[in-house]
């Protein structure tokens, strides 16, 4: 690989990860708004917690969350459909669990260049599946709707991948 292809790819990579950062903040903004409570950003504790980002309560229910931030659509402009889990989700997952006395949880955020959407449900929706299918999830399938094609009034350019 050339020294130009490298860096290329470092960059393309670093601007993937950032979308993560904002994708965490609107996370979080979503729980407070669906009445959650004790947010907590786990990688403040322990910088790339295996599994979860999040951790909060709700009706006397302990919640860790995994947030997946997604391009809504691909380079090649098809629909950016499957949000990968990682590697050995279901395993981390219930080390997680275990480890905070939580039910294993994920929030799939779809960036556009003007408005977001956001998914939420539990791993056992997904049924072993290692991907969010956030085109089913949209459909009603799978987890709920938190959110759909809101405007997020940030500069999306950078993130985008048009």
């Amino acid at each position: 690989m050339s020294n130009t292809q490298f860096n290329v790819n470092k960059n393309e990579a670093a601007r993937k990860k950032s979308l993560g950062e904002p994708g965490e903040l609107f996370a979080i903004k979503a729980l407070v708004d669906m009445e959650y409570d004790k947010i907590r950003n786990l990688n403040d504790d322990n910088f790339n917690e295996p599994f979860a980002d999040l951790k909060c309560e709700k009706d006397g229910k302990t919640y860790i969350i995994s947030v997946k931030s997604r391009n809504k659509y691909q380079k090649n402009g098809k629909l950016n459909s499957r949000y990968n889990l990682g590697s050995n989700a279901y395993d981390k997952s219930r080390e997680a669990e275990l480890k905070y006395g939580a039910l294993a949880h994920w929030m799939a955020i779809q960036f556009d260049t003007d408005n977001y959407s956001i998914y939420f449900g539990s791993m056992s929706e997904l049924k072993g599946s290692k991907a969010i299918p956030v085109d089913k999830c949209d459909k009603g399938f799978v987890g709920s709707v938190w959110v759909r094609e809101k405007r997020h009034y940030f500069d999306f350019e950078y993130y985008s991948n048009v």
